[in-house]
């Protein structure tokens, strides 16, 4: 993967998702390295992969209307919360 580091907006779009956990975390490690003054969009189903290294997350429905918009630790403290709902239903991983 080559990344221009010049650029102030970076789309990730399901960059981790044929990946294994531990190159999903160097490569989210890195991406918060080497991006922290810049503005990332990562687009992911792996809730892993968004909860540790983003300020605030979008979630969606599956019309793709918006539903919550938050930083993670407000959306996963909220028992009204569909991310949390989703990460605490034992189908998800949220441990890095």
């Amino acid at each position: 993967m080559c990344v221009c580091v010049c650029v102030q907006i970076l789309c990730v779009d399901e960059a981790t998702a044929s990946i294994d956990q531990e190159t999903d975390a160097l490569l989210q490690t890195t991406l918060k390295q080497e991006f922290a003054s810049r503005t990332v969009l990562t687009i992911a189903h792996r809730i892993a992969t968004v909860i540790d290294t983003s300020d605030r997350i979008m979630v969606m429905d599956i019309g793709g209307h918006l539903v919550e918009f938050a930083p993670p630790s407000d959306l996963l403290n909220s028992s009204a919360s569909l991310l949390s709902a989703l990460a605490y239903s034992g189908s998800f991983d949220i441990a890095s």
